[in-house]
């Protein structure tokens, strides 16, 4: 199969919502602007319209320079395992005291 990852570290997390904010105000102001000399507010809502496509495109997917910094997990420690009986209820637990 495909070997496609579909996961991005804490720091292109960061990143996507960082770039996310930019490219939409950036979006945004132009539009504002723009729609404001032609006196079309449609012109506006067309170019944030614009803006979160190419915002979408660019923060969604997790493109490799948002896993940059993987997490670095801790070794397994190996631990006693209890001996697990058919009865976890407090009356099982009380007969067992009894016996």
């Amino acid at each position: 199969m495909l070997d496609i990852q579909t996961h991005m570290d804490f720091v292109g997390q960061a990143k996507a919502e960082r770039w996310s904010r930019l490219i939409i105000t950036f979006f945004g102001v132009i539009g504002l602007i723009y729609g404001g000399i032609v006196q079309q507010f449609s012109q506006t809502v067309y170019i944030l319209g614009v803006g979160f496509l190419i915002s979408s495109l660019i923060t969604i997917p997790p493109w490799p320079f948002y896993r940059n910094n993987p997490l670095k997990w801790q070794k397994p420690v190996i631990t006693e395992q209890k001996s697990q009986t058919g009865d976890s209820s407090d009356e099982g637990k009380a007969k067992k005291k009894d016996k």
